[in-house]
C-alpha cells in the first residue's frame, strides 16, 4: 500500500527534525518516542540489509512507525554529501556505533557545526566517546553494558546473577537519549549554540544502579542478590500464590499492623522489636524470618486476587503479577486504549501499544506504518532539490537504496 509522506501537524515536538543512524534498540527507540510525540524523524539504513530490526517479526513494525527510511551509504564520499544535505537543517542528530566511529570517518562535531551550528549531536556508544581506547572502541550490546555496569551482578539469586529483560539496558538508555537530547535542544534553541552530548550507555546503568552502589561506595556495604525478595525489609518481593504470583511492597505503620494481625502475628505488633511507630519490617529485625515465612504460607493458602483486594482496600501495595494474556484482557488498559491498531505496509493490521504518554493539549499520534528500507529515499531526496536522474545515478553506483 501506499503510505503518507507528509506529516501531519501534530504533537508537542511538531516542527522538530530528527535524523537518526542506528540499529535495533536504544536509540532507535529514543527516536519512535520522539516521532510519536511529533518529530519529523529521518531513519538512515545502510544499503545492505539494512536495520537489524527488520530481522525480528513483531516489534520492528511497534518501533518504526511514523519514521520516513532514507537507504544510504553515508561514510562514501557522495554519500556524505547527501548525508550532509539531510541533517543541515536538522535539530537533533542521532547515531549509535562504537565510540569515535564518526569522527573517524571525518564526520566530527565541528564539521556538522559548521553546516548546522545550532544542531544537537547525540553519539551514543557502550563506553563513550573518549577514556580508555580498548573500552571506547569495543563492541557494546545490552547485556554486555549490563554486566560491565554492574546491574546484572545485582540481580539474580545468590548462585547466580541474572540479567534483567527484555533488554532493560537498551530501554533505560531509550529514555536517557530522548531526555539528554530534548534538554539541549531546549538551550540550543534558547542559546542559538549547538551542543554534542556523549552517551555512554554503562553510565546510564550505573545510575539506575546507584540505590544500592552508593552503599558500598560510603561504606563497603554489599547487599546480597535478593531473587524474588527485598535486599533489606520483609514483606517486599513476588510471592506464590495458590494460583499464581503475587508483587508486594510493604511498607508503612498502619499497613505494617494490617499486615501482621493478617498473617496470624498481630501480637508482635507494639513489642520491643516492633513498636507501634514501625514503618519498615527489617530483615534486621529478629522476627524477620519468621514474618516471611508466615507470610509465605498466608500467600499459598490465599488466591492471588483475595490478597490483592484485600490488602488494596488497606492502602498495601499489593498487585498480581500479569503475564501477557493477563495484560491483553485488562479492563484498565481496555478503557485507557493501551491497544491499537493500525494498517502496516503491506496492508496487514498490526496490534499494537498506543502513544505514551498521554498529552493533553498537543496529542502523540500514528500517521504512518513502519516503511520498507529506503521506502522513503525518493522522497526525501526529491524534497533536498534531488532530481529523479541524480537519485538514479547515486542508487546506481551504490550509494542510496530505492525502496
Amino acid at each position: 500500500m501506499a503510505i503518507p509522506t507528509e506529516k501531519p501537524s501534530y504533537g508537542p515536538l511538531d516542527g522538530v527534525k530528527v535524523v537518526y543512524a542506528a540499529v535495533e534498540l536504544a536509540c532507535p527507540k529514543a527516536a519512535d518516542l520522539m516521532a510519536d510525540w511529533g518529530a519529523d524523524v529521518v531513519w538512515l539504513e545502510n544499503t545492505g540489509a539494512g536495520d537489524t530490526i527488520r530481522d525480528t517479526p513483531y516489534v520492528k513494525q511497534a518501533e518504526r512507525r511514523n519514521q520516513r527510511s532514507v537507504a544510504l551509504n553515508y561514510f562514501s564520499e557522495e554519500g556524505k554529501k547527501v548525508f550532509f544535505d539531510l541533517v543541515k537543517d536538522a535539530d537533533i542528530f542521532m547515531e549509535a556505533s562504537k565510540g569515535g566511529t564518526w569522527a573517524r570517518k571525518g564526520i566530527t562535531d565541528d564539521v556538522l557545526w559548521e553546516l548546522n551550528p545550532k544542531m544537537v549531536i547525540v553519539h551514543v556508544s557502550g563506553f563513550g566517546q573518549e577514556g580508555d581506547p580498548k573500552m571506547v572502541k569495543r563492541a557494546a550490546y545490552d547485556l554486555t553494558v549490563m554486566a560491565y555496569s554492574g546491574i546484572i551482578m545485582q540481580n539474580g539469586t545468590e548462585e547466580q546473577p541474572m540479567l534483567p529483560g527484555p533488554y532493560a539496558g537498551d530501554y533505560f538508555n531509550t529514555l536517557m537519549i530522548a531526555s539528554s537530547a530534548l534538554a539541549a535542544l531546549y538551550k540550543a534553541e534558547k542559546s542559538g549554540k549547538g551542543e554534542s552530548i556523549d552517551l555512554a550507555m554503562y553510565e546510564t546503568l550505573l545510575a539506575i544502579g546507584q540505590y544500592y552502589l552508593v552503599d558500598y561506595l560510603n561504606e563497603g556495604i554489599k547487599w546480597p542478590r535478593p531473587g524474588a525478595r527485598n535486599q533489606n525489609l520483609c514483606g517486599i518481593g513476588e510471592f506464590k500464590c495458590k494460583d499464581g504470583f503475587l508483587g508486594v511492597c510493604l511498607y508503612g505503620v498502619d499497613q505494617n499492623k494490617y499486615f501482621l494481625e493478617t498473617i496470624g502475628l498481630g501480637h508482635l505488633w507494639g513489642t520491643e522489636d516492633i513498636p507501634e511507630d514501625t514503618s519498615g519490617l527489617w530483615l534486621s529485625n529478629p522476627h524477620a524470618d519468621e514474618i516471611q515465612k508466615a507470610f509465605e504460607d498466608y500467600c499459598l493458602a490465599n488466591s492471588k486476587y483475595d490478597i490483592e483486594a484485600d490488602f488494596a482496600a488497606h492502602r498495601i501495595a499489593a498487585q498480581v503479577v500479569n503475564d501477557m494474556e493477563d495484560l491483553v484482557e485488562e479492563e484498565h488498559l481496555k478503557l485507557r486504549n493501551t491497544w491499537v491498531d493500525w494498517e502496516t505496509v503491506d496492508g496487514e493490521t498490526f496490534h499494537g501499544l498506543g502513544v505514551f504518554p498521554k498529552f493533553k493539549n498537543n496529542p502523540g499520534q500514528i500517521w504512518r506504518p513502519m516503511p520498507n528500507q529506503g521506502g522513503d529515499t525518493v522522497d526525501v531526496m526529491t524534497k533536498l532539490g534531488y532530481t529523479q536522474e541524480q537519485i538514479d545515478e547515486l542508487a546506481a553506483a551504490g550509494v542510496v537504496k530505492i525502496g
